[in-house]
């Protein structure tokens, strides 16, 4: 396969201090810019230093924003303080905010595609800039920017600042707070998913930090919406979804392509594979290595990058999510048998570049999983794997390759323990659908291929092989019994859940595969 090279402008280098910076034009503009959104926002007031008080250290931070194919958009530079240097109970107190799931992003995206709704892609510019402090932080004054008629003075911020710890927590507060004031009501099941609803009118908003998906049934209601943010935030219409998260979308004739072409080139250059022989599957059909096979790697630290790097990509290929689950297992202390098992993944992903997860038109949004367990699998700890895939119609929404908490005595137990991980996913996914207005029809049906776990399910069923199960994991029969989950038996050579458990026969993983809507940004068969 011939490696298409995309022509990028020529990059100046990121300068090592500000000082470097000054002697650049566009670093300097870049700063100049940042500056006077700074200004322009009432961040801060220049006081006197009280005395005791704990003033917070800054540095400029410069960085190449990039388009979607890798090529130079601009240069940024940022004022970022150290929040390293505050206090806790003095300078912040509570800093979580939440992300949105990905879960829910293919679940809007799949309903929004199922009726043809317009989704834009919004990105508001300083965010953390917008929100309120109600703590008292004092700040130093930006390097190189310090008013000369008050050298001495340090900032009292009212505004968040890039770095401090509870900058993400105050720009989302600030941001939900508005949207609740133009109607949206908060999801309970991802607070990160806000929803505005009337009687002809329906309208979707995803955050994450400072990246916006907005679809509505109506085209109207969209720009109606984008004016309201635009009024309230200084925010970017950049139109329709194309590239969100390091995710590039694709439209097709059938729907939506999710892939991350330039990001798998980026973990290929970063581990000198570009050009490697590409292999058919992610993983071999033998046995599973185990945490003391082979000889310590002398530099883990590239194998943990790697290895992180290729769990981001499973959010659009959940072929290789069992691979990856393997190859995290050992991040400990990694050996040379699992750098092997990486570079197995990374010569199959080489050969797998313009595959992605593909979003159809779905007349059906009906749930539907797939669920399995390879019972004692772990040579180290005889844990099992359990995996798991959910279809919400006939798009791909949610999936789950991992290690069982617990042994299982029996591969009864350890079916059941997959299944009720299933069931957990299918119960969150039916309360999201509900507040998304569009609760399912029917019982989700979930598919598994060991006869006593569908036993198990429906029927209080005690004996020497299951007397042991934790009273817990039956609340997949509590589920049962509401009519909302149906488990039924599926022959293993239909089980698809399987590609999450154990390495396939190469024709087995490729039918699965596309089982699974993992193909070709071309391939637009549904």
């Amino acid at each position: 396969m011939n490696l298409h090279v995309t022509t990028q402008p020529a990059i100046s280098p990121i300068p090592y201090s500000y000082r470097t910076a000054l002697t650049d034009p566009h670093w300097y503009n870049a700063m100049l810019e940042e500056f006077q959104a700074l200004m322009t926002n009432n961040t801060w007031s220049l006081v006197p230093k009280p005395a005791g008080a704990n003033v917070v250290s800054g540095k400029w931070i410069f960085r190449h924003k990039l388009h979607s194919d890798g090529s130079l958009a601009r240069y940024k530079a940022r004022w970022v303080v150290r929040g390293c240097s505050q206090q806790e109970g003095i300078d912040y107190g509570e800093t979580f905010s939440p992300v949105i799931k990905p879960g829910t992003i293919r679940s809007v995206l799949s309903i929004a595609t199922s009726f043809s709704w317009p989704i834009h892609q919004l990105d508001v510019k300083n965010a953390f800039l917008h929100g309120t402090l109600s703590e008292t932080v004092y700040s130093q004054q930006p390097s190189d920017f310090v008013d000369p008629s008050l050298p001495h003075h340090v900032c009292k911020l009212h505004k968040s600042l890039y770095g401090l710890k509870q900058a993400p927590r105050t720009w989302f507060l600030r941001f939900t707070t508005f949207l609740s004031s133009i109607g949206f009501t908060q999801s309970k099941c991802d607070p990160s998913l806000f929803i505005l609803k009337t009687p002809s009118t329906t309208a979707y908003l995803l955050l994450y930090v400072d990246d916006i998906i907005l679809t509505a049934n109506t085209s109207h209601l969209l720009s109606h919406i984008i004016s309201q943010l635009c009024s309230e935030f200084s925010m970017s219409d950049l139109g329709p979804l194309r590239h969100f998260l390091g995710i590039e979308v694709t439209p097709s004739d059938t729907g939506l392509v999710l892939s991350q072409k330039q990001y798998a080139l980026d973990i290929l250059a970063r581990a000198n594979m570009t050009h490697c022989n590409p292999c058919h599957t992610p993983v071999d059909t033998n046995s599973k290595p185990a945490s003391t096979d082979g000889c310590l790697l002398s530099q883990p630290t590239v194998y943990r990058s790697l290895a992180g790097a290729l769990q981001y990509l499973t959010l659009t290929r959940p072929d290789i999510s069992y691979a990856v689950q393997q190859v995290c297992l050992f991040m400990h202390a990694p050996r040379d048998t699992h750098m092997s098992l990486l570079k197995r993944i990374l010569r199959y992903v080489r050969g797998t570049l313009d595959y992605g997860l593909h979003i159809y038109r779905s007349s059906s949004l009906d749930l539907l999983a797939y669920s399995d367990a390879d019972w004692a699998g772990c040579p180290d700890t005889r844990r099992s794997t359990s995996g798991y895939c959910v279809f919400l119609g006939a798009n791909l929404v949610a999936w789950s390759s991992k290690r069982q908490h617990t042994v299982s005595r029996s591969s009864a137990e350890a079916e059941y323990r997959g299944v009720a991980n299933a069931v957990a996913e299918i119960c969150w996914l039916r309360q999201l659908l509900t507040e998304l207005c569009h609760p399912p029809r029917r019982a989700a049906v979930v598919f598994c291929d060991n006869v006593s776990t569908m036993y198990l399910a429906s029927n209080p069923v005690q004996h020497q092989r299951t007397k042991h199960v934790e009273i817990d994991l039956h609340f997949v029969r509590e589920r049962v019994s509401l009519g909302e989950v149906k488990v039924i038996h599926v022959p293993s050579s239909l089980q698809f859940a399987d590609i999450f458990t154990k390495g396939l026969s190469s024709s087995l993983f490729k039918e699965f595969r596309s089982n699974l809507q993992i193909k070709p940004a071309t391939d637009s068969t549904g």
